[in-house]
C-alpha cells in the first residue's frame, strides 16, 4: 500500500495515463462494429426504453440481442393515450423494418447516423406492428416509472423533468433555443453543482440520523450509481458521479492524491468503460470545464460576486472551442448572463425543484419562478458571433495562447486568441471562390451561393404536412435549423437576399423561421398572388430587384401566369463566365417563353419543379446548351419525382444530371479556372 502511495503521488503519471487512454479510446472507436441483427430480420424481441410520444409518432428504444432505435405511427387517439401510460421496462414483440441510419446531408450539422453508433445503436426500425408479451417489470424500471409519473402530475413538469431527471424532452424549443443563443443553456444539464448539491443534501440528512460517515457515503453512492440509471447514463452525470466516488475513496484511503490528478484519473477510467463518450457534447463541456475550475482554482477569491465572475469567465474561456465545434457561434454576453442566471437556477430553481418534488404544494411557487426566469431571457444580453468551422490547428492554437495567459497573465495572449478568430472569420471573407451550395432539404429546394460577403438563398424548403386531427400533431421541427447551422458554419451571419421562388410550402415554407432566427437584409417574393405566408414578411424587407454585387439577374417573361409554379422567379448567374440557371418550378410553357425574351446559355440548370414532366422541355434545354444538371427532390417522395420522362430526355442531350436524394447536397466549387463538384452524401 505504502508504495502504491508514493507511486500515486507522481503527477505527471496521470496525464500519460490519459493521452494513452485518448490514443486507445480514438482507436477502438474508430473499429467498425457489426450488428448482431441482420438487415433482413423482421420480428424482434426486446425490453423497451426510454420511449416518447410526439403527437401521432411514438419513438423507443428495443434493448433486444443490442438496442435499435424504432419508430412508430400511431393509428388512434386512444391508442395514443394508452401508449402514454405505457411503462418502461416491459417485454414486447415487434414487426418491422430494419434500416441503416443515414449521415447528415447538409455539411457540418447534427450527424443523427454518428449520434445512434456513439450510444451503440447500429439500426433503425419502422415498426409495423408490436404486441406486450410480458408486463413483468424489474424494481428499478418501476421505481423510474413511477417517478415519471410522479413528475407528470405537476403543471411544471417540463423543468422538473430537466433538473431532476435531465430530461429536456418536454420544454418548449424555443425557450431552449433561447437559453442556447444567451449561452446559459448548460444549466439545464445535470452536472457536478447538481450532484454536489444532491449528495450534500443526503449527507447532511444521514449525519442527523446519526450514521457512521462510511456508510453514509456507501448510502450516498448507492443511491448515484441508481440515479445514473434513472437519467439515461448520461455522460456528465457519470463523470460527475465518477469524480464524487474517486475523491472520496482519496479521501479514506489517504491516497493523498491532487484533486485535479483525480479528475485526470476519473476521465481515464470513464473513457475505458465507456469509449464512445470520446465524442459526447456533455462529457466533453464537463470534462474541460471541471479541468480548467479545478486547476485555477487559486484565483477564484473575493465576494460572492468576484468568484461568479471568475468562474463564468475561466468556464466560458475553456468551453468556447467545444461551443464552436457545435455551433459556430457564441454570445460575447455569455459570461454577465451567467451572473443573472447561474444564481437563479443554482440557489432558487434547483433546490426549490427538488423540495417540490416531495412538496406538492410548492409546484405553484415553482412555476412562478419558472415564469419569472422565461419573463427575464428576452432582456439579457445576446450579441451572437459567428465563427466558421473551426479545425484541430484552431484547437491547439486556441488552448497553447490560454494556457500562456493564464501562466503569465499577459493580455497579449488574449490579444493572440482574438486574432486567431478574427482570421479564422477573414479567410471565408478575403476567398475568391464562389461556392453554391444545392441543398439536401427533402422534396423542397434550398440553393446559397456565397462569394465573399455576399450571401443570396434561394427558397428555404418546407415540409408540405398532411392534414391531422389535433392528437396528431407534435412538435415543429424546422429544416432552416439545419440551414442557419449550416450558414453559420461557413461564416455567413447575415444573407443579403433571399428570394422566395413562389409561396409553395415546399419552396417558401420556412421563411418565418428564417427570419426569426439569422438577419435577412432583403426578400424578394414572386409576382401573382400573395399567400399568407408571403404576408407575414415584413414589407420594409421586400423588394422586386437584385441590387448586390454578384452578376446575378432576375428574369422576367412580362406575363402574370395564372399559377404559382409558372410564377416562379427564374435568376440567372454568372461567376468567371460559368452560368448557373434556377427555374424555381417553372413549367415548359415558361421555358419557351423564356427562350423567346431572353438569349441565354448556361453551363449549369437546376431544373424546373424537381424534374417532374411539366418542366424540362427538349427544346429549352437544347437551345441554352446545358451539359450539367440538378434534381432537388426527397428520398421516397410521394410525387416520384424526378419523372422518368425527363431523365430520358436528359439522356438523349448527353447532359449530366445530379439528384439531391441520392448525393445529399451537392457543392459547385466555382475559381478563376475551375469548377470542383463535392457532395455530403447520405
Amino acid at each position: 500500500m505504502l508504495r502504491l502511495k508514493t507511486i500515486l503521488q507522481y503527477n505527471y503519471i496521470y496525464f500519460i495515463l490519459l493521452l494513452m487512454v485518448f490514443g486507445v479510446t480514438f482507436f477502438r472507436v474508430s473499429l467498425p462494429k457489426k450488428s448482431k441483427y441482420d438487415i433482413s430480420e423482421k420480428e424482434f424481441k426486446g425490453v423497451l426504453l426510454n420511449y416518447k410520444v410526439d403527437g401521432d409518432k411514438f419513438t423507443f428504444i428495443l434493448k433486444g440481442k443490442e438496442k435499435i432505435k424504432c419508430t412508430y405511427y400511431i393509428k388512434t387517439k386512444e391508442e395514443q393515450d394508452y401508449l402514454k401510460k405505457i411503462d418502461e421496462g416491459i417485454e414486447i414483440a415487434i414487426t418491422g423494418v430494419l434500416s441503416e441510419p443515414l449521415n447528415n446531408t447538409i455539411p457540418n450539422t447534427f450527424n443523427y447516423k454518428k449520434y445512434l453508433k456513439q450510444n451503440n445503436i447500429n439500426f433503425t426500425l419502422s415498426v409495423q406492428k408490436y404486441t406486450v408479451i410480458n408486463n413483468k417489470i424489474k424494481i428499478h424500471y418501476k421505481i423510474k416509472n413511477w417517478l415519471k409519473r410522479h413528475i407528470s402530475n405537476y403543471k411544471s413538469q417540463d423543468y422538473l423533468l430537466a433538473l431532476i431527471i435531465g430530461d429536456k424532452s418536454l420544454m418548449d424549443e424555443e425557450i431552449k433555443n433561447s437559453f442556447q443563443k444567451l449561452g446559459v443553456s448548460h444549466i439545464f444539464a445535470i452536472s457536478g453543482m447538481h450532484i454536489s448539491l444532491l449528495s450534500s443534501v443526503i449527507l447532511k440528512v444521514l449525519k442527523k440520523l446519526k450514521l457512521k460517515e462510511s456508510l453514509s457515503y456507501l448510502i450516498v453512492i448507492v443511491f448515484l450509481c441508481f440515479y445514473v440509471f434513472i437519467t439515461n447514463f448520461q455522460a456528465s452525470i457519470i463523470r460527475s458521479i465518477g469524480l464524487f466516488i474517486l475523491i472520496y475513496t482519496n479521501r479514506r484511503l489517504d491516497f493523498n492524491i491532487d484533486v485535479l490528478n483525480v479528475l485526470l484519473l476519473d476521465i481515464s477510467l470513464i473513457l475505458i468503460i465507456f469509449p464512445n463518450f470520446l465524442y459526447n457534447i456533455g462529457f466533453l463541456y464537463s470534462s474541460i470545464v471541471s479541468f480548467s475550475l479545478i486547476k485555477y482554482s487559486y484565483l477564484i477569491k473575493g465576494n460572492y460576486i468576484t468568484k461568479m465572475i471568475k468562474v463564468s469567465l475561466i468556464a466560458f474561456l475553456f468551453s468556447l472551442p467545444i461551443t464552436l465545434i457545435n455551433n459556430y457561434e457564441f454570445n460575447l454576453f455569455t459570461i454577465i448572463n451567467n451572473l443573472v442566471i447561474v444564481p437563479l437556477v443554482s440557489l432558487i430553481l434547483y433546490p426549490l425543484s427538488m423540495l417540490s418534488f416531495f412538496i406538492f404544494p410548492l409546484d405553484n411557487i415553482l412555476l412562478l419562478v419558472i415564469n419569472l426566469l422565461e419573463l427575464l431571457t428576452p432582456y439579457l444580453l445576446n450579441i451572437s458571433i459567428v465563427v466558421p468551422k473551426i479545425n484541430f490547428i484552431f484547437i491547439i492554437m486556441y488552448y497553447l495562447f490560454l494556457t500562456l495567459f493564464f501562466k503569465s497573465y499577459k493580455k497579449v495572449y488574449l490579444l493572440l486568441i482574438i486574432i486567431l478568430i478574427v482570421i479564422n472569420k477573414i479567410v471565408t471573407i478575403i476567398d475568391p471562390n464562389c461556392y453554391i451550395y444545392f441543398l439536401d432539404v427533402g422534396q423542397g429546394d434550398s440553393i446559397v451561393i456565397k462569394k465573399g460577403r455576399e450571401c443570396i438563398l434561394i427558397d428555404t424548403g418546407g415540409k408540405i404536412d398532411l392534414k391531422k386531427e389535433d392528437w396528431q400533431v407534435g412538435k415543429k421541427y424546422y429544416i432552416t435549423d439545419n440551414t442557419i447551422m449550416f450558414l453559420h458554419s461557413i461564416g455567413v451571419s447575415k444573407i443579403n437576399y433571399c428570394l422566395i421562388t413562389h409561396g409553395d410550402q415546399d419552396h417558401g415554407g420556412e421563411i418565418l423561421n428564417l427570419l426569426n432566427n439569422i438577419k435577412v437584409d432583403n426578400v424578394i417574393i414572386n409576382k401573382g398572388e400573395v399567400n399568407y405566408l408571403e404576408k407575414q414578411i415584413p414589407k420594409k424587407m421586400l423588394t422586386k430587384s437584385y441590387k448586390g454585387k454578384l452578376n446575378f439577374k432576375l428574369l422576367d417573361t412580362g406575363i402574370n401566369y395564372d399559377n404559382e409554379n409558372d410564377n416562379s422567379i427564374i435568376s440567372l448567374l454568372n461567376v468567371y463566365n460559368y452560368n448557373i440557371l434556377f427555374m424555381g418550378d417553372a413549367s415548359k410553357k415558361v421555358e419557351l417563353d423564356i427562350l423567346k425574351k431572353y438569349k441565354i446559355k448556361a453551363d449549369l440548370i437546376k431544373l424546373g419543379h424537381h424534374g417532374s414532366k411539366t418542366s424540362s422541355s427538349e427544346e429549352f434545354l437544347d437551345k441554352i446548351k446545358v451539359k450539367d444538371s440538378i434534381i432537388s427532390s426527397g428520398r421516397k417522395n410521394r410525387y416520384n419525382h424526378p419523372n422518368n420522362e425527363t431523365i430520358e430526355t436528359l439522356n438523349k442531350l448527353n447532359i449530366k444530371f445530379k439528384n439531391t436524394q441520392d448525393k445529399g447536397s451537392i457543392l459547385y466549387k466555382i475559381s478563376k479556372n475551375n469548377v470542383t463538384i463535392s457532395y455530403t452524401s447520405p
